[in-house]
């Protein structure tokens, strides 16, 4: 029997692309991280992914989400938990080992794991310690996902400010003086890492400015003016994270500029100045998240001020052998350029310099979050 002139079932269509946007986390960056998550949730081109919200509570538990970005935004001056949307407060997802297998599952107690299907990709938008660092980057690196952002040695230099800068002098850019004390300084003589600090002062001059090594933000920053705010200060940068980073006051202006990768390459955005901000003593937190703080879109430059500062933000995302984007921040002094830091995942909100940026040189923010996307489609996992 003929079966030419049966009915043809129809070709089922190609499944979209899953992405699982994954974010919270148990470093201090937690609340904002969810805020970065609301956004691109609802950037994500729906009729082109499909998409997973992950949520890691403060406690690491990894919880399926609510895809309800509205409730993620900041709120009376208060940033959301990943608690908030979670779908459940016990159990957890769980991403497969087995670089053959990307179906991602989810567990509740007394109850059958459940199938959540395959993850083709992962958008990262977690925030310093256990998920800027490289830690998740190699969980996914194990996983065979590939994902949004820099790999394993990039994420961790761009988290750690010590070696960040180390890498950066090592290629030939330009950074400010800094002093770092790390934890067996401190646990092995106090007085001593101290003094060590003291006399950086004395060298540089106040004010310093006390951080954290491996946090963002402007978290656990303190500006300090003189020798009696420094015990306070370091002991606000070390309830962030045992090693600390002090770095002497460059005088310039704050200047920022955005690097994505296209597929010919990285290339820069239009630069942005950051203004003191009135109400605060620099761009901490609260300048940047609570009461943004508004930067100038684009920097007033010269033309050859913007061109030098594109090429050099582009040089340190090579220098740390970058991926899909990064933030870098500068200071202009009479010197000429000299660079802060990079962030590999920087801030992402719609009001967020990184973006700002680029909506100033023509990409909006849905575009510039299929891009990324779409950049970590095209990478493998592995060494590349």
């Amino acid at each position: 029997m003929s079966t030419e002139n049966l009915p043809q079932s129809p070709e089922q269509p190609p499944r979209k692309p899953r992405v699982a946007v994954v974010f919270g986390g148990r470093s201090s960056e937690h609340g904002i991280s969810v805020v970065t998550a609301g956004a691109v949730l609802k950037a994500i081109d729906r009729t082109k992914y499909d998409v997973l919200p992950i949520g890691i509570t403060r406690e690491g538990r990894w919880a399926l989400t609510a895809d309800e970005p509205d409730r993620m935004a900041i709120t009376d001056r208060r940033t959301p938990e990943v608690e908030d949307v979670a779908e459940s407060g016990e159990g957890g997802v769980v991403l497969p080992l087995d670089p053959g297998n990307r179906e991602v599952v989810v567990s509740e107690p007394g109850s059958v794991p459940k199938a959540l299907g395959e993850v083709d990709v992962v958008f990262p938008v977690l925030h310093g310690p256990y998920g800027e660092d490289g830690t998740l980057q190699g969980l996914l690196e194990l996983s065979g996902v590939p994902y949004v952002g820099a790999g394993v040695l990039a994420s961790a230099v761009g988290q750690d400010k010590e070696y960040m800068k180390r890498v950066f002098t090592s290629f030939g850019l330009k950074v400010g003086p800094y002093v770092v004390i790390r934890p067996r300084e401190w646990e092995r003589d106090e007085s001593a890492a101290r003094r060590k600090i003291v006399d950086f002062a004395g060298e540089h001059g106040w004010p310093l400015f006390v951080k954290p090594a491996r946090a963002g933000s402007s978290i656990g920053i303190t500006k300090v003016d003189d020798l009696s705010g420094l015990d306070e200060a370091i002991a606000e940068a070390q309830r962030h994270d045992p090693k600390i980073l002090v770095e002497a006051a460059v005088v310039g202006r704050e200047i920022e500029c955005g690097v994505l990768e296209f597929e010919d390459g990285p290339r820069a955005s239009v630069p942005a100045e950051i203004p003191p901000p009135d109400a605060h003593a620099y761009y901490d937190f609260e300048a940047k998240y609570i009461d943004s703080t508004p930067g100038i879109v684009p920097a007033p430059l010269t033309p050859e001020e913007t061109a030098e500062v594109q090429r050099l933000a582009v040089d340190a995302f090579e220098a740390a052998s970058c991926e899909g984007l990064v933030r870098a921040d500068f200071f202009l002094t009479d010197e000429g350029f000299v660079i802060n830091e990079i962030n590999t995942l920087p801030g992402f909100t719609p009001i967020s310099m990184y973006p700002q940026m680029w909506q100033a040189s023509g990409i909006g923010y849905p575009e510039l979050v299929d891009r990324l996307i779409q950049a970590a489609l095209r990478r493998s996992t592995g060494l590349r």
